[in-house]
């Protein structure tokens, strides 16, 4: 049986409607603000919304069905098409003008990693900014589970979309229709980006700067729209905290905040990965916290520096640096690189933690290292023990070995992918750090990276080869592999 090639080419023209759509908003904040660049973006929004309508008129008659394979590749193509259309904006405006540049920035911020390669954000104009900010909150819950929750034309194919591009090891459905559950998730993620967005106003952003973390927080994605990031509001740490707080609901799974809503607390407590996200982020906290405050130099708040003093401040950028790093963020409030060494490499091995799946984040995630380590220590049983039957469980639950084989698969491929990266970034004139740091980045949509791409860098010093792998490796950690590497195969593409 062939592909339904029709379906996989409406769902395109789908998504550029809705691409299209984001941009007239980002037009409309640029003609509130003035800057100058409202016309470039508006038609940067005929064009893709042109494009969306010319795919979906001539592929009207489709037949409303997607199976497994049309679903992988909807998804991949589909993150594909949004990045590149999403590059218009920053090339019809100038404000980017080469289109590697353009794409690297777009598909940085769909796929949330918060790798830039400006240099100067602040002078950007206000409805770029935007924009960019945006990208983040689109790609951070799912492009396609966005569109299954705003248009439910895709009938029963629907599952197929959501397990494909559904972070983490497994989807879980809050209600038995699939576009009920992309409603609800997409509910609470406005839901807290709307608060977060308060709550920072209140605290002494401006509206402007408030909406666009909240867009970058809750994504998990990391653009900022002052060059020194978080760093800007070093004097002001309500600001920081609240984006802590947010950070840390962005990492865990949105559907434990479902049951919060719902007041079904005991589903939370009981949650074995979310137990070990909260318990991994205080350990690596207090490992960081105390190696700042005796070894590094952190800047002093000027808020109340009698109350808020050096104990304060490494507590603060410590317990920020780690959230940030852990939930895949990006944030930075100061260049942890320079801290210490021990520090350096500490952060690096984080960058392969990833939050709770079901999160926005990226990396690896929560479950999937605790469901190795259960199997590993298992692996002693099970030797002194040759005839016993020692099932993995989680969740008090019996984990099925398909499960367990996909997951060990997952963490090779993984890793494989991380070295291979690393080797590339070398080749192409990288020195040892920065390729190491460059790969592991990109692959867990990290951000910021070691060497020559620190926090307090960018990623404009790559070259354009190294901006396009940098980028692949982007859409292959956000797509969590599978997804995108199953398309490469020959196998994938044989008539069934």
């Amino acid at each position: 049986m062939g592909l339904n090639t029709r379906i996989i080419v409406h769902i395109m023209g789908l998504l550029l409607l809705c691409n299209g759509s984001f941009m007239l908003i980002a037009a409309f904040v640029s003609g509130v603000y003035k800057d100058g660049a409202t016309l470039d973006i508006t038609l940067a929004a005929i064009v893709t919304m042109l494009f969306g309508v010319m795919a979906m008129f001539y592929t009207r008659g489709h037949k409303k069905e997607v199976k497994r394979k049309e679903g992988y590749i909807v998804v991949t193509f589909g993150w594909v098409i949004m990045s590149i259309s999403g590059t218009l904006p920053y090339l019809f405006s100038g404000a980017i003008p080469e289109v590697t540049n353009a794409f690297f920035e777009t598909i940085s911020g769909y796929t949330t990693t918060g790798a830039s390669i400006m240099d100067d954000i602040e002078s950007m104009p206000e409805g770029i900014l935007f924009w960019r900010s945006l990208t983040h909150w689109i790609g951070g819950m799912g492009i396609i589970v966005l569109a299954i929750a705003i248009l439910p034309l895709l009938g029963i194919g629907g599952m197929q979309l959501f397990a494909a591009e559904a972070p983490g090891p497994a989807g879980d459905k809050l209600h038995p229709r699939i576009t009920d559950t992309a409603k609800r998730l997409w509910l609470i993620y406005f839901g807290y980006t709307v608060a977060e967005t308060i709550l920072l106003k209140l605290a002494g952003m401006s509206l402007f700067d408030a909406m666009n973390h909240s867009l970058a927080t809750l994504s998990t994605g990391g653009f900022s729209t002052k060059n020194a990031s978080l760093a800007y509001w070093n004097n002001q740490p309500l600001i920081q905290y609240i984006t802590i707080l947010f950070m840390f609901l962005a990492g865990s799974n949105f559907v434990l905040s479902y049951f919060a809503f719902t007041g079904k607390v005991q589903r939370i407590l009981k949650d074995e990965e979310f137990k070990y996200y909260t318990i991994f982020l205080a350990l690596f906290t207090i490992v960081a916290v105390l190696v700042v405050y005796f070894n590094a130099n952190v800047p002093v708040s000027d808020f109340h520096p009698m109350v808020l003093g050096k104990a304060e401040s490494a507590f603060r950028h410590a317990l920020f640096q780690v959230v940030a790093i852990v939930t895949t963020t990006g944030f930075v409030t100061a260049d942890f690189t320079g801290w210490t060494p021990f520090l350096t490499i500490f952060f690096f091995g984080l960058m392969f933690l990833g939050g709770s799946a079901g999160s926005t984040a990226g990396g690896i995630k929560v479950m999937r290292h605790l469901l190795i380590i259960k199997n590993g220590i298992l692996e002693f049983k099970r030797t002194l023990h040759t005839n016993a039957i020692i099932p993995v469980r989680y969740n008090n639950k019996t984990v099925s070995e398909h499960i367990v084989y996909n997951i060990i698969a997952f963490f090779v491929l993984y890793m494989l992918f991380f070295i291979v990266g690393s080797l590339v970034l070398g080749f192409l004139g990288l020195d040892f750090v920065s390729a190491i740091g460059g790969s592991a980045s990109s692959l867990g949509n990290v951000g910021p990276a070691l060497g020559s791409l620190n926090p307090v860098s960018n990623y404009n010093s790559l070259p354009d080869a190294g901006k396009w792998w940098c980028g692949f490796l982007m859409l292959l950690g956000r797509l969590e592999l599978f997804t995108v590497l199953i398309i490469l195969t020959p196998y994938f593409w044989k008539r069934t």
